[in-house]
């Protein structure tokens, strides 16, 4: 990520110092353009923002008690300095765009000994607590309450527990519904929808050496919440931990530090799909040399069951060398850049070092060396912890990257295993790719050979893998950073009539719908779920789905409403990448789009619809070949639970 930063000291919007007795005063920051702004408060500190003149919420109680003592909350800030600040970034693995430019107007709050720092920029407004101890602390509490204006829904991911591995479907509520019901928590990140598509999107970044942030309801709005720090845990089997003490505390750290970001995003459903907050908060590449470091697609063999039935296949499938030869044969194929073995490989998950009998690992590895295809290895996460050696030993036999599993904790221990395992990965030039695990909060950044997170609802969930819980992931888990949703599935169903089961795996909703999600949804390490055989079946979707990018250099939002439908346009290169989802409210919806985005001259558009019977053969598809240009308008239908993928070139 090469940066320019240009600081320029701006005029002092205020400094004021209050007097004990005086009634709280109100300060105003404004954003770069002057569209949010946000009302300050103190006593106890907190602000309200403002858009257009309507305020969309208010932040209360903005406080932290770290050992024993309170930072902010009552006490008034001493002063208040605002500078303005552009930033050209360039992220190493681009999953929106290759250059963001990011503006904001930048408040330090100051209470002496420590800061709170605010960056009201024009579509989101965040901030953090930036201390001066020495020696180690320990945080007992960080809070906040947010309280939206009236008429907000909120879009989560809800838990009983902190015991998460954040794959449950969404829920849909209002603030009082929440708070009336089961009050469970809700993940990070949230997306509240409010009237005349008003959209909150509310999200961390830069979390180092701390929990990830969990939201509960109160009677006035949601408050932050933390699971305690583990002070003592024992395995259970080979992937699971049972913490049996838990410390007192959220967090021990370092004294002097920042702390997370904790941001909202304000805008309408096409800025949630476009806005990049979490890149534009998080820390600064690490690594010197990220040349090595090579997003791509990955051909997965757990969701179809390794299971290849081609006329070509005279070997008994499974976890072997036969089996993933053929896997290999497939991606070099298509250009498919790495092949996924998970588990089964190892003769014991606890032995990271043993194939079992039949795979002929170090042969495979060699093959696929030959087609031009990397092998990244399956393991779960104890067996890491537990053999930490594994990266140095994988790097000598030629792997090419490590997808561990079931963390399915987010206290501090398990965010310092996430920069431990990446940041070691990283010195063998291995890629990483986490399942089992919490949202992006900015690591990804920081260490750019961190590819992917699960932390969704994905197609592993099969049946449970609904269309309606799909169309939200752009306005809430992709809008965060990348996911590993692992689309493709070739056997399609609409809801009301899905039956399958590994090893023949069903996706729900149309062919184009599946086509779609490479386009839509975002992920520096993209899988091709299913079966090879069925992908040889279906050629020319295939051939599309392979040709389309993990990584891209622009992201339009061409027309959006949150959990409903989404068309985004992509360009690599000189190419441009269409695609479309819809959920199954209506029978079919159509969209006029303008290709007002292309350059000047003419431009072959190849794409794949619906069918007019994708209803109920959510198979059928037709495929189309025209001439556009940047003053073309081009009509497209999708079907209920349907699709529109699409190239321009």
């Amino acid at each position: 990520m090469n940066i320019m930063k240009n600081l320029t000291a701006a005029a002092i919007l205020f400094a004021v110092t209050l007097f004990a007795g005086h009634a709280a005063q109100v300060k105003e920051i404004v954003s770069p353009n002057g569209v949010l702004r946000v009302q300050l408060q103190q006593s106890p500190l907190g602000w309200t923002v403002i858009k257009n003149g309507t305020t969309l919420y208010t932040i209360k109680d903005v406080s932290m008690l770290i050992g024993g003592k309170t930072y902010a909350g009552q006490t008034p800030f001493k002063s208040v300095k605002t500078t303005t600040a552009k930033e050209t970034i360039k992220p190493v693995v681009p999953i929106k765009f290759s250059t963001v430019e990011s503006a904001y107007t930048q408040a330090t709050l100051s209470y002496g000994s420590y800061t709170v720092e605010m960056r009201v920029m024009d579509n989101a407004v965040a901030y953090r607590f930036v201390t001066k101890i020495k020696g180690d602390v320990e945080v007992q509490e960080d809070n906040f309450t947010l309280v939206p204006a009236e008429g907000y829904v909120a879009h989560r991911q809800t838990t009983g527990n902190f015991n998460t591995s954040y794959e449950e479907a969404y829920r849909h509520e209002t603030l009082e519904q929440w708070n009336q019901s089961d009050r469970k928590l809700s993940t990070i990140p949230c997306l509240l929808s409010g009237p005349n598509d008003s959209q909150l999107l509310m999200g961390e970044a830069d979390v180092d050496d701390y929990p990830r942030l969990f939201l509960q309801p109160t009677a006035e709005g949601i408050e932050a919440v933390y699971p305690k720090s583990p002070v003592k845990w024992e395995p259970r089997g080979d992937r699971s931990e049972t913490i049996t003490e838990e410390g007192n505390f959220i967090a021990k750290t370092s004294g002097t530090r920042t702390f997370p970001w904790r941001y909202v995003a304000c805008t309408d459903s096409k800025g949630i799909v476009e806005q990049t907050i979490t890149l534009q908060l998080s820390r600064k590449p690490v690594l010197t040399d990220t040349s090595w470091i090579k997003p791509g697609q990955v051909s997965w063999e757990w969701w179809n069951g390794a299971a290849p039935f081609g006329p070509d296949v005279d070997f008994v499938s499974g976890c072997n060398y036969e089996t993933y030869k053929y896997f290999a044969d497939f991606a070099a194929k298509y250009g498919v850049e790495y092949i996924l073995l998970d588990e089964g490989w190892a003769k014991n998950t606890r032995d990271p070092y043993t194939a079992n009998d039949n795979m002929r690992l170090k042969d495979l590895i060699q093959y696929c060396k030959g087609k031009g295809v990397g092998v990244i290895l399956w393991l779960p996460w104890l067996t890491v912890e537990q053999h930490w050696d594994l990266f140095k030993t994988y790097a000598e036999w030629g792997v090419a990257g490590v997808k561990i599993d079931f963390m399915d904790h987010a206290d501090q221990w398990m965010v310092n295993f996430y920069k431990r395992v990446v940041s070691e990965a990283a010195k063998y030039k291995l890629l990483v790719d986490l399942h089992g695990s919490f949202t992006p909060a900015g690591l990804e950044y920081e260490y750019p050979n961190f590819l992917s997170y699960e932390g969704i609802r994905g197609l592993e969930q099969m049946g449970s893998c609904r269309p309606e819980n799909t169309t939200y992931l752009p306005f809430i888990r992709n809008a965060v950073g990348p996911a590993d949703f692992t689309p493709g599935g070739m056997n399609n169903m609409q809801p009301d009539r899905y039956h399958a089961s590994r090893p023949n795996s069903g996706a729900m909703g149309t062919r184009c719908f599946q086509m779609a999600l490479y386009v839509v949804l975002e992920s520096g390490i993209q899988m091709l779920a299913d079966n090879p055989t069925r992908y040889y079946q279906n050629d020319d979707c295939t051939r599309y789905i392979a040709s389309v990018p993990t990584t891209w250099d622009e992201t339009r939002c061409l027309a959006a409403e949150a959990g409903k439908y989404v068309i985004t346009a992509k360009r690599k290169g000189n190419k441009w990448f269409i695609g479309g989802i819809c959920n199954g409210d209506q029978d079919s919806r159509t969209f006029s789009l303008k290709l007002d985005f292309l350059s000047s001259g003419n431009y072959t558009l190849t794409a794949y619809k619906d069918g007019v019977n994708a209803n109920w053969q959510a198979m059928h598809y037709n495929k189309e070949q025209r001439q556009v240009s940047a003053s073309t308008t081009l009509d497209i239908k999708m079907m209920k639970n349907g699709g529109y993928a699409a190239v321009i070139e």
